[in-house]
């Protein structure tokens, strides 16, 4: 039944075909439901009112249905999802309809702020993802799957990288916000309340609206200043019984680490790195002898590889570097490959003419890429939507979902693990000759050191009561309460290495844990979110072409947060790590308690003439607990004004090839209250325990700041939007696109505050001084289609946008600071002429390009350009009136995201391939995980890519490499070649195949031999290829760190064997 979730456009053909059975009993409505392709449609809604009752069935295996006492000459309703309703009359035989396929499919109604619009009368800016796009991916969180789905909606990589507990930041149109603790995320909305796209599975989910422009997002007011994600989950309908499974098993792979050279080129290469810089090689000959036969797998005597380590003192761990031959790569040790996880979903739907239910449960168990030591999650989702009619003009439904995730992972996978596997050198051992770890190398730490796990308890519940006393008229009460339990607990114990003579050594573990010490720390937090809602809707129409809709409600929102911690040290024993077998006299307790709390009333109104002409105007007045007096309260409008064009008598000859064509205009402002002072208006004074710098009566007492000044004038940002919009749609709307350009400002953002005079005697108050102006624009377009019995489509959306400051308080205009009318993200740097060939070549462009830094300059090294022309290369006064031989060189904010999904189907087999990237940005570091021996010996990387480096034309080591890529190795001095510049800028845009799917459905006939009414068997592959010409030791996607750029858990390609049954 390959046309089940084809969108594509046809005709109406209904057909009817007589039984050559005389029908027995008249009364008894009998047929057949199937699709264009004469398959079977089983599941469809089969309905028709006969003598004023409404009665009801739906179709079986074989598309047959049955409905008892029907009057003949009755009409019959026939329904199904992502097909057009058909009505039929039913004469007193056997009825076979087909339907046809419909590519608005639910398209029609989009979900909008408290409620529903036709997708015809819509004005602002708002994009809709239905279930499908979000199936079948092996991702663990709605948020991965949405990503290149939608345009304008951006995610974005953190520190975390791809950890088991990683959140991507998101946002909409791009950066709106640089004010001190301003947060621009999107408000998410599942089900009118508020939550988040982790805690949802996506089996769940029916339908996500993305708001992106003030108009659309206004009617929520100051949490939804920059957009608004509105997720719609599934409900239950009325009919039969429908059981859903949808289960996988996944295997898991780094998509990208980079590559170490093997130890004998390492040594090499760190030998030329100590002899460019005047010290001595790391490594005789006699060990680079050692290293190479190794290698070769010609080992001396003595030399076999478990005697890799020559041994060492136990106070002197760091000689095996130099001491050692072993051939080690340290991410391949670290990471694991094929890693297994699973997920399970199961959903119970149905109801009647009173009830309604929708129940589910979901169960991923997923194992992390590290190693050695514990790394997992679990996450378990339950959810319930139940609606029941209390009358024929009231209802009732209750909704909740319960999400628990439990993980796990070494106290030690910090951002430091990640740094120090780039500094592991390759000649090191993993065990030493008595198989033993080797101190130094991570493992220890990471398996024996301790665990930090984590238990998230999420509850989301939602009651509310709907009433509809007339037509057109809806009143609805609805209280939201959302609670979240968190619970942490870490433990930090000693490690042991083993010295020659096997006897224990308790190690360091890092930081401020000496050897032998141990800590333990238990903390939980609970925040409780509560909302009331009440608002009412009445729409009617006039003369049949004026339509209104009226909206008007209240809001209220109240949050607490409530965190206790504490930690204590040394252990009685490390196989109990609990507080109470601690036993340090100085327990470290911690305890905060928070609020805040907003209230809104708003309303809105739609006018619709003729489907031609729309209006629609909102207004939000706001009140914040984040600020006082006559700062508490904003009032927020917005104004939205649509034609549609292909609706005019004047374009119908057109209509045959465009079906629609609607230009939107919209303009709105909005506060924003997301930030991280709940209390700026406060004058906080800090208070610590027993924390003086003296003491008194030998004991430290009790301390108090001086509180810090705060302004009177604090207030709300402002983000002030216009958006103008073109809907198309051509060739019956198989080919349908939308088009937008905004424009956003974002006025009053927190910023420094202006230098007081020094006898102010404290530091001068935030104000809000900054602004900044955003444009961009956002393209969607679609082709669906058939070819004989093939479906087909075709998806592109892209978005670019770009920021601009257009106030900021910096007097001196330096370059270090953002400064009016420049863009956000420029990267300035030095230009580069090229690399010194030789000693002479370097001796006379220092006459003329004479650098303010470093020393030592020979052939290998960078020369730079002296752009002003004074004989000097530098910043100047390093402002942007006077910047020197600086100049722009690129932009490191990422432009033309895109999205390209290509998907077609036929006889049973559906195939899918999903491209995502990023068209244009710029990566600047210059740190040695990037450009290799640029620092101190120690701190200093190497992987395969550092060996494309200069060597001169005698080189004998590596061989001449005059045409190279990098400049000479340096220990200690390497920074003066890596200025940033325009040679070693690196180009970071990048297409990645996210999603490949292929799967087969079953025939009908056969699926019902085990009882099932659809089963379909699925290979899905994630982040399977990418394109770049960034170097191969950053995934492009993922350049952040919390220890610098790339230092970071690896993102995983995915690729997973699935299964979905419906009965």
């Amino acid at each position: 039944m390959v046309a089940l979730f084809s969108t594509s456009l046809l005709h109406a053909n209904i057909t009817y075909e007589a039984n050559a059975a005389v029908v027995q009993q008249q009364s008894v409505c009998k047929g057949t439901v199937v699709d264009n392709n004469g398959d079977p449609v089983v599941g469809a809604s089969v309905f028709v009112v006969s003598n004023g009752q409404k009665k009801g069935s739906v179709t079986d295996l074989d598309g047959n249905f049955e409905i008892a006492g029907v009057a003949s000459g009755s009409s019959l309703t026939i329904s199904y999802v992502g097909y057009k309703t058909q009505q039929v009359t039913w004469s007193g035989k056997d009825l076979k309809v087909t339907l046809q396929e419909n590519s608005e499919m639910l398209d029609n109604v989009v979900v909008v702020g408290y409620g529903t619009q036709k997708k015809v009368n819509l004005t602002g800016a708002v994009s809709v993802v239905n279930s499908k796009q979000l199936e079948s991916r092996p991702v663990t969180s709605v948020a991965q799957a949405l990503q290149g789905e939608v345009p304008g909606l951006n995610f974005s990589v953190g520190n975390a990288g791809g950890s088991l507990n990683s959140r991507m930041s998101m946002n909409i149109r791009g950066i709106g916000t640089i004010g001190s603790g301003s947060n621009a995320a999107p408000l998410v909305l599942i089900d009118g309340s508020e939550g988040d796209l982790y805690s949802i599975s996506p089996n769940d989910i029916e339908s996500i609206s993305v708001l992106k422009d003030a108009s659309s997002s206004a009617i929520y007011g100051s949490r939804a200043a920059f957009g608004v994600i509105l997720v719609t989950t599934k409900s239950g309908k009325e009919g039969r019984t429908n059981v859903s499974y949808n289960g996988n098993v996944r295997f898991s792979t780094a998509t990208q680490i980079p590559e170490m050279p093997n130890s004998y080129d390492f040594a090499r290469y760190w030998n030329d790195a100590a002899a460019n810089s005047g010290g001595n090689a790391p490594f005789s000959q006699d060990m680079l002898n050692k290293i190479k036969n190794h290698i070769n797998g010609t080992p001396a005597p003595g030399e076999e590889v478990t005697t890799t380590w020559q041994g060492t003192e136990a106070n002197e761990p760091w000689s095996m570097y130099t001491g050692s031959w072993d051939n080690t790569n340290w991410f391949k040790e670290m990471y694991r490959s094929g890693v297994p996880s699973t997920e399970h979903n199961i959903s119970v739907s149905g109801g009647g003419n009173k009830v309604n239910y929708y129940l589910s449960g979901a169960l991923l168990s997923q194992r992390g890429l590290i190693r050695h030591g514990k790394d997992k999650l679990k996450r378990y989702n339950f959810s319930a939507k139940v609606t029941a009619n209390l009358t024929n003009w009231a209802t009732v439904s209750y909704n909740s979902k319960w999400v628990r995730e439990d993980y796990s992972r070494p106290s030690y996978m910090t951002g430091l693990f990640f740094h120090n596997i780039a500094r592991r050198w390759p000649t090191n051992p993993v065990f030493d000759p008595n198989g033993h770890y080797v101190h130094g190398n991570e493992i220890l730490q990471m398996e024996n050191g301790g665990l930090d796990a984590t238990q998230n308890d999420k509850l989301y519940q939602q009651l509310a009561l709907e009433f509809r006393p007339i037509k057109g008229w809806k009143i609805r009460l609805e209280g939201n309460y959302n609670t979240v339990n968190y619970h942490n607990h870490w433990d930090v114990l000693p490690i042991y290495y083993y010295d020659p003579d096997q006897h224990p050594v308790a190690a360091a573990w890092s930081g401020d844990y000496a050897a032998g010490k141990s800590n333990v720390g238990e903390s939980m937090s609970k925040n409780n979110y509560y909302n009331g809602r009440f608002f009412t809707e009445y729409a009617f129409t006039l003369n049949d072409k004026h339509d209104f809709k009226f909206l008007a409600g209240l809001d209220m929102e109240s949050n607490i947060y409530t965190y206790l911690g504490v930690s204590r040290a040394d252990l009685i024993t490390p196989t109990v790590p609990t507080l109470n077998n601690a036993t340090n006299k100085d327990v470290k307790p911690g305890f905060s308690n928070t609020q805040w709390a907003t209230m809104g009333a708003f309303g809105r109104i739609n006018y619709a003439y003729d489907s031609r002409y729309l209006v629609e105007f909102s207004i939000r007045r706001d009140g914040s607990s984040r600020f006082i007096g006559d700062k508490t309260w904003g009032t927020f409008p917005s104004l939205a004004l649509g034609w549609n064009i292909a609706n005019e008598a004047f374009f119908k000859p057109l209509t045959k090839t465009v079906n629609t064509l609607k230009l939107r205009a919209t303009y709105g402002a909005l506060g924003n209250t997301n930030i991280t002072a709940l209390y700026p208006w406060f004058l906080g004074q800090p208070a610590s325990a027993s924390a003086s710098s003296w003491l008194v009566n030998g004991e430290r007492v009790n301390i108090s700041n001086v509180p810090g000044l705060v302004s009177p004038n604090l207030t709300w940002e402002s983000v002030r939007s216009w958006n103008i919009g073109l809907d198309f749609g051509l060739f019956n709307n198989r080919l349908q696109g939308t088009f937008d350009y905004f424009v956003r400002t974002t006025k009053d953002m927190v910023g420094p505050a202006p230098v007081k005079p020094s006898i102010l005697g404290a530091t001068q108050p935030a104000e809000n001084n900054s602004d900044m102006r955003s444009n961009g624009w956002d393209l969607e377009v679609r082709w669906r289609d058939r070819i004989g019995q093939v479906g087909y489509g075709i998806k592109l959306v892209l978005s670019d946008d770009y920021q601009t400051i257009t106030r900021y308080y910096n007097p001196n205009r330096l370059l270090s600071q953002w400064c009016e009318g420049k863009r956000m993200g420029d990267i300035y740097g030095y230009q580069v002429e090229g690399i010194a060939q030789t000693n002479q070549q370097m001796d006379e462009w220092l006459v003329n390009n004479k650098p303010s830094w470093g020393s030592n300059w020979a052939a290998g090294d960078v020369m730079y350009k002296d752009l002003d022309g004074d004989k000097k290369v530098n910043s100047g006064k390093s402002t942007y009136d006077d910047m020197g031989d600086l100049t722009k060189i690129g932009n490191s904010l990422p432009r033309y995201r895109f999205g390209i999904t290509l998907d077609a189907n036929w006889k049973g087999f559906d195939f899918l391939i999903f491209m995502q990237g990023v068209g244009k940005r710029d990566f600047w570091d210059a740190s040695p995980y990037s450009v290799g021996a640029n620092t101190g010996l120690w701190q200093s990387a190497a992987f395969k890519d550092h060996l494309d480096y200069w060597r001169p034309a005698t080189d004998t080591n590596f061989g001449p490499n005059t045409n190279a890529y990098y400049p000479r190795p340096l220990f200690g001095q390497g920074s003066k070649n890596f200025q940033t510049s325009d040679r070693y800028l690196q180009n970071a845009a990048y297409m990645r195949i996210k999603n490949i799917q292929l799967g087969y459905t079953l025939p009908a006939a056969i699926a019902s031999k085990i009882g099932a009414s659809r089963v379909r068997l699925y290979f899905s592959a994630e982040n399977l290829v990418t394109f770049t010409k960034m170097n191969k030791i950053f995934d492009p996607e993922a350049t952040g760190g919390d220890w610098g750029p790339g230092k970071l858990y690896p993102l995983q390609r995915t690729i997973s064997f699935g299964l979905n049954l419906n009965f």
